[in-house]
Protein backbone atom coordinates (compact mmCIF):
# COMPACT_ATOMS: atom_id res chain seq x y z
CA UNK A 1 0.00 0.00 0.00
CA UNK A 2 1.63 3.10 -0.86
CA UNK A 3 2.00 5.92 1.25
CA UNK A 4 0.20 8.63 1.37
CA UNK A 5 1.62 11.91 0.78
CA UNK A 6 2.28 14.95 4.06
CA UNK A 7 -0.59 17.18 4.19
CA UNK A 8 1.98 19.87 3.47
CA UNK A 9 3.18 18.64 0.45
CA UNK A 10 -0.47 18.58 -0.74
CA UNK A 11 -0.84 22.28 -0.02
CA UNK A 12 2.21 23.69 -1.53
CA UNK A 13 0.35 21.56 -4.80
CA UNK A 14 -2.42 23.77 -4.45
CA UNK A 15 -0.89 26.36 -3.48
CA UNK A 16 1.22 26.59 -7.05
CA UNK A 17 -1.53 25.47 -9.13
CA UNK A 18 -3.76 28.36 -7.29
CA UNK A 19 -0.87 30.74 -8.53
CA UNK A 20 -0.80 29.98 -11.91
CA UNK A 21 -4.68 29.98 -12.61
CA UNK A 22 -3.91 33.65 -10.80
CA UNK A 23 -1.37 34.54 -13.18
CA UNK A 24 -2.66 33.03 -16.23
CA UNK A 25 -5.99 34.97 -15.40
CA UNK A 26 -4.53 38.45 -14.08
CA UNK A 27 -2.17 38.29 -17.23
CA UNK A 28 -5.20 37.92 -19.72
CA UNK A 29 -7.38 40.69 -17.76
CA UNK A 30 -4.33 43.26 -18.28
CA UNK A 31 -4.14 42.55 -21.65
CA UNK A 32 -8.49 42.62 -22.29
CA UNK A 33 -8.81 45.90 -20.59
CA UNK A 34 -5.52 47.28 -22.35
CA UNK A 35 -7.70 46.69 -25.57
CA UNK A 36 -11.00 47.43 -24.76
CA UNK A 37 -10.83 50.09 -21.99
CA UNK A 38 -8.89 52.44 -24.49
CA UNK A 39 -10.99 55.25 -25.68
CA UNK A 40 -10.37 57.92 -28.52
CA UNK A 41 -10.29 61.98 -26.94
CA UNK A 42 -11.47 64.28 -29.59
CA UNK A 43 -10.73 67.95 -29.09
CA UNK A 44 -13.12 70.91 -30.30
CA UNK A 45 -12.86 71.47 -34.21
CA UNK A 46 -13.68 75.36 -35.54
CA UNK A 47 -14.69 76.42 -38.51
CA UNK A 48 -15.12 80.20 -40.32
CA UNK A 49 -17.95 80.82 -42.81
CA UNK A 50 -18.25 84.24 -45.00
CA UNK A 51 -21.61 85.09 -45.48
CA UNK A 52 -20.98 87.85 -48.54
CA UNK A 53 -24.42 88.87 -49.55
CA UNK A 54 -25.78 91.41 -51.84
CA UNK A 55 -25.74 94.08 -49.12
CA UNK A 56 -22.85 93.08 -46.54
CA UNK A 57 -20.88 90.69 -45.23
CA UNK A 58 -21.02 88.45 -41.77
CA UNK A 59 -18.55 86.03 -40.59
CA UNK A 60 -19.63 83.65 -38.59
CA UNK A 61 -17.61 81.34 -36.16
CA UNK A 62 -18.69 77.66 -35.44
CA UNK A 63 -17.31 74.91 -33.41
CA UNK A 64 -18.05 71.40 -32.80
CA UNK A 65 -16.85 68.26 -31.04
CA UNK A 66 -14.49 65.83 -32.93
CA UNK A 67 -16.17 62.99 -32.32
CA UNK A 68 -19.70 63.05 -35.13
CA UNK A 69 -22.59 61.71 -35.08
CA UNK A 70 -22.99 59.34 -38.09
CA UNK A 71 -20.31 61.49 -39.64
CA UNK A 72 -21.72 64.76 -39.30
CA UNK A 73 -20.89 67.98 -36.84
CA UNK A 74 -22.71 69.10 -34.12
CA UNK A 75 -22.48 72.30 -34.31
CA UNK A 76 -22.86 75.40 -32.48
CA UNK A 77 -22.28 79.22 -33.42
CA UNK A 78 -19.87 80.99 -31.27
CA UNK A 79 -19.63 84.17 -32.85
CA UNK A 80 -20.88 86.50 -35.67
CA UNK A 81 -19.39 90.05 -37.50
CA UNK A 82 -20.95 92.10 -38.96
CA UNK A 83 -18.49 93.57 -41.91
CA UNK A 84 -19.07 97.59 -42.47
CA UNK A 85 -19.97 98.71 -45.79
CA UNK A 86 -21.71 97.83 -48.58
CA UNK A 87 -21.77 94.18 -49.74
CA UNK A 88 -18.53 92.48 -52.25
CA UNK A 89 -20.45 93.16 -55.66
CA UNK A 90 -19.86 96.81 -54.86
CA UNK A 91 -16.22 96.33 -55.21
CA UNK A 92 -13.51 97.08 -57.93
CA UNK A 93 -15.69 100.49 -58.54
CA UNK A 94 -14.16 103.04 -55.89
CA UNK A 95 -10.63 102.48 -54.66
CA UNK A 96 -11.13 104.12 -51.23
CA UNK A 97 -14.46 102.31 -50.59
CA UNK A 98 -12.77 98.98 -51.29
CA UNK A 99 -10.07 100.22 -48.83
CA UNK A 100 -12.66 100.57 -46.44
CA UNK A 101 -14.59 97.43 -47.06
CA UNK A 102 -10.46 95.25 -46.64
CA UNK A 103 -10.17 97.32 -43.30
CA UNK A 104 -13.83 96.37 -42.58
CA UNK A 105 -13.01 92.89 -43.11
CA UNK A 106 -9.59 92.73 -41.13
CA UNK A 107 -11.74 94.35 -37.85
CA UNK A 108 -14.29 91.33 -37.94
CA UNK A 109 -11.16 88.72 -38.79
CA UNK A 110 -8.81 89.99 -35.94
CA UNK A 111 -12.22 89.64 -33.78
CA UNK A 112 -12.95 86.59 -35.04
CA UNK A 113 -9.05 85.11 -34.31
CA UNK A 114 -8.95 86.36 -30.94
CA UNK A 115 -12.10 83.80 -29.96
CA UNK A 116 -10.36 80.88 -31.25
CA UNK A 117 -7.96 78.44 -29.20
CA UNK A 118 -4.39 79.55 -30.37
CA UNK A 119 -3.20 76.05 -30.75
CA UNK A 120 -6.38 75.23 -33.01
CA UNK A 121 -5.78 78.19 -34.95
CA UNK A 122 -3.92 76.60 -38.00
CA UNK A 123 -5.94 73.81 -38.06
CA UNK A 124 -9.70 76.35 -38.39
CA UNK A 125 -11.08 75.32 -42.01
CA UNK A 126 -12.42 78.90 -43.28
CA UNK A 127 -14.49 79.60 -46.50
CA UNK A 128 -16.27 82.43 -48.08
CA UNK A 129 -19.88 82.01 -49.84
CA UNK A 130 -21.35 84.89 -52.30
CA UNK A 131 -24.56 84.80 -52.66
CA UNK A 132 -26.55 86.19 -55.07
CA UNK A 133 -25.41 90.10 -55.11
CA UNK A 134 -22.07 87.84 -56.74
CA UNK A 135 -24.73 85.84 -59.03
CA UNK A 136 -26.15 89.33 -60.56
CA UNK A 137 -22.61 90.16 -61.19
CA UNK A 138 -21.54 87.04 -62.69
CA UNK A 139 -24.50 87.70 -65.02
CA UNK A 140 -23.38 91.54 -65.54
CA UNK A 141 -19.18 91.06 -65.98
CA UNK A 142 -17.89 87.54 -65.43
CA UNK A 143 -14.13 89.31 -65.61
CA UNK A 144 -15.17 91.73 -63.19
CA UNK A 145 -16.91 89.36 -60.71
CA UNK A 146 -13.77 86.95 -61.07
CA UNK A 147 -11.31 89.46 -60.27
CA UNK A 148 -13.43 90.49 -57.02
CA UNK A 149 -13.08 86.70 -55.96
CA UNK A 150 -9.22 86.47 -56.93
CA UNK A 151 -8.59 89.09 -54.59
CA UNK A 152 -10.15 88.41 -51.80
CA UNK A 153 -9.06 84.44 -52.12
CA UNK A 154 -5.45 85.88 -52.18
CA UNK A 155 -6.00 87.69 -48.82
CA UNK A 156 -8.07 85.44 -47.36
CA UNK A 157 -5.32 82.44 -47.94
CA UNK A 158 -2.59 84.89 -45.85
CA UNK A 159 -4.27 84.30 -42.83
CA UNK A 160 -3.34 81.44 -40.09
CA UNK A 161 -6.49 79.61 -41.12
CA UNK A 162 -6.82 76.62 -43.86
CA UNK A 163 -8.41 78.31 -46.73
CA UNK A 164 -10.11 76.10 -48.44
CA UNK A 165 -12.71 78.17 -50.64
CA UNK A 166 -14.27 81.03 -51.64
CA UNK A 167 -16.96 80.71 -54.34
CA UNK A 168 -20.40 82.11 -55.62
CA UNK A 169 -22.70 79.51 -54.09
CA UNK A 170 -26.04 78.70 -56.32
CA UNK A 171 -29.45 79.84 -55.60
CA UNK A 172 -30.20 76.09 -54.70
CA UNK A 173 -27.51 75.74 -52.44
CA UNK A 174 -28.69 78.62 -50.49
CA UNK A 175 -32.13 77.65 -50.13
CA UNK A 176 -30.84 73.75 -49.14
CA UNK A 177 -28.48 74.97 -46.49
CA UNK A 178 -31.00 77.18 -45.11
CA UNK A 179 -33.46 74.49 -45.03
CA UNK A 180 -30.49 72.50 -43.18
CA UNK A 181 -29.95 75.30 -40.50
CA UNK A 182 -33.53 76.19 -39.70
CA UNK A 183 -33.89 72.17 -38.72
CA UNK A 184 -30.43 71.41 -37.24
CA UNK A 185 -31.71 74.73 -34.86
CA UNK A 186 -35.10 73.42 -34.02
CA UNK A 187 -34.12 69.88 -33.42
CA UNK A 188 -35.23 68.15 -36.10
CA UNK A 189 -32.39 66.29 -37.21
CA UNK A 190 -30.90 65.60 -34.30
CA UNK A 191 -31.56 65.04 -29.89
CA UNK A 192 -30.38 63.94 -27.02
CA UNK A 193 -32.40 60.63 -25.61
CA UNK A 194 -32.27 59.60 -21.69
CA UNK A 195 -28.92 58.05 -22.34
CA UNK A 196 -27.94 61.21 -23.35
CA UNK A 197 -26.98 60.03 -26.44
CA UNK A 198 -28.20 61.63 -29.84
CA UNK A 199 -30.61 59.91 -31.94
CA UNK A 200 -32.85 60.73 -34.96
CA UNK A 201 -35.82 62.72 -33.34
CA UNK A 202 -39.11 60.43 -33.47
CA UNK A 203 -42.04 61.51 -36.23
CA UNK A 204 -39.17 62.76 -38.28
CA UNK A 205 -40.84 65.96 -38.40
CA UNK A 206 -39.04 68.92 -40.36
CA UNK A 207 -40.08 72.28 -41.23
CA UNK A 208 -39.60 74.28 -44.32
CA UNK A 209 -38.00 77.80 -44.59
CA UNK A 210 -38.15 80.87 -46.37
CA UNK A 211 -35.04 83.07 -47.04
CA UNK A 212 -35.76 86.89 -48.13
CA UNK A 213 -32.64 88.49 -49.21
CA UNK A 214 -31.50 91.72 -51.09
CA UNK A 215 -31.20 90.13 -54.34
CA UNK A 216 -33.02 86.83 -53.98
CA UNK A 217 -35.71 84.44 -52.15
CA UNK A 218 -35.17 80.88 -51.36
CA UNK A 219 -37.79 78.39 -50.53
CA UNK A 220 -36.97 75.03 -49.48
CA UNK A 221 -38.98 71.93 -47.85
CA UNK A 222 -39.05 68.26 -47.67
CA UNK A 223 -41.14 66.08 -49.88
CA UNK A 224 -41.94 62.63 -50.77
CA UNK A 225 -38.55 60.38 -51.77
CA UNK A 226 -40.36 59.87 -55.19
CA UNK A 227 -40.65 63.25 -56.24
CA UNK A 228 -37.37 64.51 -58.63
CA UNK A 229 -36.54 67.14 -61.07
CA UNK A 230 -33.88 69.95 -61.48
CA UNK A 231 -35.65 71.75 -58.09
CA UNK A 232 -35.22 68.18 -56.11
CA UNK A 233 -32.32 67.68 -54.21
CA UNK A 234 -31.10 64.70 -52.27
CA UNK A 235 -29.58 65.37 -49.27
CA UNK A 236 -27.95 63.09 -46.12
CA UNK A 237 -27.90 64.24 -42.53
CA UNK A 238 -26.39 62.26 -39.42
CA UNK A 239 -27.27 59.05 -41.62
CA UNK A 240 -30.75 59.84 -42.63
CA UNK A 241 -31.34 60.62 -46.13
CA UNK A 242 -33.97 63.53 -46.83
CA UNK A 243 -35.76 64.65 -50.00
CA UNK A 244 -35.74 68.57 -50.06
CA UNK A 245 -37.55 70.54 -52.91
CA UNK A 246 -35.55 74.06 -53.29
CA UNK A 247 -35.56 76.96 -55.40
CA UNK A 248 -34.34 80.48 -55.83
CA UNK A 249 -35.40 83.44 -57.48
CA UNK A 250 -32.70 85.70 -58.29
CA UNK A 251 -34.02 89.27 -58.71
CA UNK A 252 -36.83 88.83 -56.40
CA UNK A 253 -34.87 89.81 -53.43
CA UNK A 254 -36.34 92.99 -51.84
CA UNK A 255 -34.06 95.48 -53.04
CA UNK A 256 -34.20 94.18 -56.39
CA UNK A 257 -37.55 93.58 -56.36
CA UNK A 258 -38.16 96.96 -55.15
CA UNK A 259 -36.39 98.62 -58.56
CA UNK A 260 -38.67 96.54 -60.29
CA UNK A 261 -41.25 98.34 -58.87
CA UNK A 262 -39.89 101.65 -58.95
CA UNK A 263 -39.34 100.82 -62.81
CA UNK A 264 -43.38 100.31 -63.09
CA UNK A 265 -43.66 103.57 -61.73
CA UNK A 266 -41.40 105.89 -64.21
CA UNK A 267 -42.60 104.26 -66.81
CA UNK A 268 -46.29 105.02 -65.91
CA UNK A 269 -45.43 108.96 -65.30
CA UNK A 270 -45.51 111.53 -67.63
CA UNK A 271 -43.43 114.05 -65.62
CA UNK A 272 -39.69 113.11 -64.33
CA UNK A 273 -39.69 115.29 -62.31
CA UNK A 274 -42.82 114.69 -60.58
CA UNK A 275 -43.59 111.02 -60.46
CA UNK A 276 -46.47 109.83 -57.95
CA UNK A 277 -45.18 106.61 -55.98
CA UNK A 278 -48.44 104.66 -54.34
CA UNK A 279 -45.72 102.76 -52.31
CA UNK A 280 -44.30 105.98 -50.39
CA UNK A 281 -45.88 107.28 -47.49
CA UNK A 282 -48.26 110.35 -48.11
CA UNK A 283 -45.66 113.25 -47.26
CA UNK A 284 -42.71 111.34 -47.99
CA UNK A 285 -40.85 112.70 -51.14
CA UNK A 286 -37.38 111.86 -52.46
CA UNK A 287 -35.06 112.58 -55.28
CA UNK A 288 -33.13 109.05 -56.60
CA UNK A 289 -30.91 108.87 -59.98
CA UNK A 290 -31.96 106.65 -62.87
CA UNK A 291 -29.24 104.74 -62.36
CA UNK A 292 -30.16 103.65 -58.72
CA UNK A 293 -32.92 101.98 -60.26
CA UNK A 294 -31.36 100.95 -64.13
CA UNK A 295 -28.00 99.67 -62.44
CA UNK A 296 -29.16 95.76 -62.35
CA UNK A 297 -30.00 93.12 -64.44
CA UNK A 298 -32.85 92.87 -63.14
CA UNK A 299 -34.66 95.93 -64.78
CA UNK A 300 -34.50 96.71 -68.59
CA UNK A 301 -33.12 99.89 -69.29
CA UNK A 302 -35.48 102.36 -70.88
CA UNK A 303 -34.69 103.81 -74.74
CA UNK A 304 -34.00 107.49 -73.23
CA UNK A 305 -32.01 106.27 -70.34
CA UNK A 306 -29.41 108.75 -68.86
CA UNK A 307 -27.67 107.04 -65.48
CA UNK A 308 -27.65 111.03 -63.96
CA UNK A 309 -30.84 112.16 -64.30
CA UNK A 310 -32.55 112.97 -61.06
CA UNK A 311 -36.29 111.21 -60.53
CA UNK A 312 -38.51 112.91 -58.19
CA UNK A 313 -40.59 110.63 -56.45
CA UNK A 314 -43.82 111.57 -54.29
CA UNK A 315 -45.64 109.49 -51.66
CA UNK A 316 -48.97 109.05 -52.42
CA UNK A 317 -49.78 106.08 -49.75
CA UNK A 318 -52.18 104.04 -51.86
CA UNK A 319 -52.12 100.44 -50.26
CA UNK A 320 -54.67 99.13 -53.57
CA UNK A 321 -52.65 101.01 -56.25
CA UNK A 322 -49.23 99.76 -54.82
CA UNK A 323 -50.50 96.33 -54.20
CA UNK A 324 -51.35 96.35 -57.90
CA UNK A 325 -48.40 97.48 -59.67
CA UNK A 326 -46.34 94.88 -56.99
CA UNK A 327 -48.46 92.23 -58.52
CA UNK A 328 -47.27 93.31 -62.10
CA UNK A 329 -43.69 91.86 -61.42
CA UNK A 330 -44.89 88.52 -61.36
CA UNK A 331 -45.99 85.96 -63.98
CA UNK A 332 -48.75 83.99 -62.22
CA UNK A 333 -50.52 82.64 -65.50
CA UNK A 334 -47.40 80.87 -67.36
CA UNK A 335 -47.11 77.15 -65.99
CA UNK A 336 -46.55 73.69 -67.78
CA UNK A 337 -46.75 71.66 -64.59
CA UNK A 338 -49.27 70.47 -62.22
CA UNK A 339 -48.42 73.15 -59.83
CA UNK A 340 -46.45 76.15 -60.21
CA UNK A 341 -45.11 79.22 -57.89
CA UNK A 342 -44.50 81.83 -60.43
CA UNK A 343 -42.91 82.58 -64.09
CA UNK A 344 -43.59 79.14 -64.85
CA UNK A 345 -41.63 77.30 -61.79
CA UNK A 346 -43.31 73.91 -60.55
CA UNK A 347 -43.73 73.68 -56.82
CA UNK A 348 -44.85 71.13 -55.15
CA UNK A 349 -48.04 72.07 -52.65
CA UNK A 350 -46.62 73.75 -49.53
CA UNK A 351 -47.14 71.40 -46.79
CA UNK A 352 -46.08 71.34 -42.72
CA UNK A 353 -45.13 74.42 -40.53
CA UNK A 354 -42.26 77.12 -42.25
CA UNK A 355 -39.85 79.45 -41.23
CA UNK A 356 -39.53 82.58 -42.48
CA UNK A 357 -37.11 84.77 -42.10
CA UNK A 358 -34.32 87.52 -42.92
CA UNK A 359 -36.13 90.09 -44.52
CA UNK A 360 -39.35 87.88 -44.29
CA UNK A 361 -39.01 88.41 -40.50
CA UNK A 362 -37.83 92.25 -40.51
CA UNK A 363 -40.60 93.09 -42.98
CA UNK A 364 -43.06 91.24 -40.85
CA UNK A 365 -41.94 93.10 -37.73
CA UNK A 366 -42.09 96.75 -39.26
CA UNK A 367 -45.89 96.56 -39.77
CA UNK A 368 -46.46 95.16 -36.10
CA UNK A 369 -46.75 91.36 -36.72
CA UNK A 370 -43.74 89.09 -35.34
CA UNK A 371 -44.21 85.18 -35.26
CA UNK A 372 -47.18 83.89 -36.47
CA UNK A 373 -50.63 85.43 -37.96
CA UNK A 374 -53.45 84.70 -40.33
CA UNK A 375 -53.81 85.45 -43.77
CA UNK A 376 -56.18 88.37 -43.17
CA UNK A 377 -54.20 90.07 -40.61
CA UNK A 378 -51.04 90.35 -42.47
CA UNK A 379 -53.34 91.78 -45.32
CA UNK A 380 -54.75 94.07 -43.24
CA UNK A 381 -51.51 94.86 -41.92
CA UNK A 382 -49.84 95.88 -44.98
CA UNK A 383 -53.25 97.99 -45.42
CA UNK A 384 -52.92 99.93 -42.38
CA UNK A 385 -48.63 100.93 -42.81
CA UNK A 386 -49.10 101.83 -46.25
CA UNK A 387 -52.46 104.37 -45.69
CA UNK A 388 -50.52 106.15 -42.63
CA UNK A 389 -48.89 109.35 -42.96
CA UNK A 390 -44.87 109.54 -42.94
CA UNK A 391 -44.79 111.80 -39.98
CA UNK A 392 -47.18 109.63 -37.68
CA UNK A 393 -44.71 106.23 -38.87
CA UNK A 394 -41.49 108.27 -38.10
CA UNK A 395 -42.75 108.74 -34.84
CA UNK A 396 -44.19 105.27 -34.50
CA UNK A 397 -41.06 103.61 -35.77
CA UNK A 398 -38.46 105.44 -34.09
CA UNK A 399 -35.98 101.93 -34.67
CA UNK A 400 -36.10 102.17 -38.38
CA UNK A 401 -33.93 104.08 -40.33
CA UNK A 402 -35.66 106.65 -42.96
CA UNK A 403 -33.83 104.49 -45.48
CA UNK A 404 -35.65 101.13 -44.94
CA UNK A 405 -38.92 102.75 -42.92
CA UNK A 406 -39.90 104.22 -46.74
CA UNK A 407 -39.71 100.83 -48.10
CA UNK A 408 -41.87 98.95 -46.22
CA UNK A 409 -45.43 99.65 -47.83
CA UNK A 410 -43.81 97.90 -50.74
CA UNK A 411 -42.08 95.17 -49.22
CA UNK A 412 -45.19 94.27 -46.84
CA UNK A 413 -47.59 94.07 -49.96
CA UNK A 414 -44.41 92.28 -51.87
CA UNK A 415 -44.19 89.55 -49.21
CA UNK A 416 -48.01 88.87 -48.76
CA UNK A 417 -48.00 88.50 -52.98
CA UNK A 418 -45.17 86.05 -52.74
CA UNK A 419 -46.27 83.62 -49.98
CA UNK A 420 -50.10 84.19 -51.00
CA UNK A 421 -49.96 84.19 -54.66
CA UNK A 422 -46.47 82.52 -55.54
CA UNK A 423 -46.20 79.97 -52.92
CA UNK A 424 -49.51 79.64 -52.89
CA UNK A 425 -49.99 79.35 -49.01
CA UNK A 426 -53.88 80.13 -48.03
CA UNK A 427 -56.01 80.95 -44.86
CA UNK A 428 -54.64 77.66 -43.33
CA UNK A 429 -51.44 76.72 -43.96
CA UNK A 430 -50.50 80.96 -43.61
CA UNK A 431 -51.18 79.95 -40.09
CA UNK A 432 -47.83 77.51 -40.44
CA UNK A 433 -45.73 80.14 -41.21
CA UNK A 434 -43.08 81.79 -38.62
CA UNK A 435 -42.07 84.91 -39.15
CA UNK A 436 -38.58 84.33 -37.21
CA UNK A 437 -35.29 86.06 -36.70
CA UNK A 438 -32.92 83.50 -34.74
CA UNK A 439 -33.49 80.19 -32.76
CA UNK A 440 -31.84 79.49 -29.69
CA UNK A 441 -30.13 82.95 -29.78
CA UNK A 442 -28.66 81.60 -33.41
CA UNK A 443 -28.94 83.51 -36.73
CA UNK A 444 -30.94 81.42 -38.68
CA UNK A 445 -29.27 81.49 -42.76
CA UNK A 446 -27.91 79.42 -45.26
CA UNK A 447 -24.11 79.51 -43.40
CA UNK A 448 -24.80 77.10 -40.91
CA UNK A 449 -26.07 74.64 -42.84
CA UNK A 450 -23.01 75.22 -45.35
CA UNK A 451 -20.94 74.55 -42.14
CA UNK A 452 -23.21 71.51 -40.87
CA UNK A 453 -22.78 69.84 -44.61
CA UNK A 454 -18.81 70.81 -44.94
CA UNK A 455 -17.98 69.29 -41.08
CA UNK A 456 -18.26 65.66 -42.30
CA UNK A 457 -15.99 66.23 -44.83
CA UNK A 458 -13.22 68.03 -42.21
CA UNK A 459 -11.05 65.80 -40.27
CA UNK A 460 -10.98 65.49 -36.54
CA UNK A 461 -7.99 65.74 -33.85
CA UNK A 462 -7.84 62.46 -31.68
CA UNK A 463 -5.69 60.94 -29.94
CA UNK A 464 -6.14 57.13 -27.99
CA UNK A 465 -6.09 57.22 -24.85
CA UNK A 466 -5.23 53.83 -22.85
CA UNK A 467 -6.04 53.08 -19.69
CA UNK A 468 -2.35 51.74 -19.08
CA UNK A 469 0.34 53.50 -19.87
CA UNK A 470 2.89 51.87 -22.38
CA UNK A 471 5.83 51.27 -19.16
CA UNK A 472 2.92 50.13 -16.76
CA UNK A 473 1.28 47.53 -19.15
CA UNK A 474 4.12 46.58 -20.11
CA UNK A 475 5.01 45.54 -16.82
CA UNK A 476 2.38 44.13 -15.83
CA UNK A 477 3.09 41.71 -19.06
CA UNK A 478 6.25 40.72 -18.03
CA UNK A 479 5.13 40.17 -14.06
CA UNK A 480 2.56 37.80 -14.86
CA UNK A 481 4.38 35.38 -17.65
CA UNK A 482 7.16 35.88 -15.28
CA UNK A 483 4.69 33.85 -12.44
CA UNK A 484 3.38 31.89 -15.38
CA UNK A 485 6.58 30.21 -16.23
CA UNK A 486 7.52 29.56 -12.36
CA UNK A 487 4.61 28.28 -11.29
CA UNK A 488 4.44 26.02 -14.76
CA UNK A 489 8.51 24.89 -13.69
CA UNK A 490 6.94 24.22 -10.06
CA UNK A 491 4.03 22.09 -11.13
CA UNK A 492 6.48 20.07 -13.52
CA UNK A 493 8.73 19.73 -10.02
CA UNK A 494 5.82 18.62 -7.94
CA UNK A 495 4.51 16.71 -10.37
CA UNK A 496 8.07 14.47 -11.41
CA UNK A 497 8.53 13.66 -7.63
CA UNK A 498 5.03 12.95 -7.54
CA UNK A 499 5.69 9.91 -10.03
CA UNK A 500 9.45 8.48 -9.07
Amino acid sequence: MASKQPIGYKCCIAGVLLLLLASVAALVAVAVIQDTWRFNDYSYEYGIVIDSGSSRSNIYLYKWPGEKENETGVVTEQMNCKVAGDGISEMKVDKEKDAKSMAAFKVCIKNITEAIPAEKRKTTTLFLGATAGMRLLQQESKQMSSEIMEDLREYLSSLPFVFQNASIISGQEEGLYGWITVNYLMGNLLEKNTWNKYVRPQGEKTVGSMDLGGASTQIAFAVQSNLSGPDYLPVKLYGYPYNVYTHSFLCYGKNEAGKMVLDKVVRESSNLKYIPNPCYPKGYNVTLSASSIYDTQCTKIPNDYKPDQQLFFVGTGNSDMCLSMVKRIFDFQTCSSTQCSFNGVEQPPVTGEFMAYAGFFYTSKAIGLEGKSDLDQFNASCTQFCEEKWTVLKEEKTGISERYLRTYCFSSHYVFTLLADGYKFDKETWKNINFQKEVKDTNIGWSLGYMLTLSNMIPSEVKEILPMTDPLFAGLIFLFSALIIITVVLVFIFLIRTCY
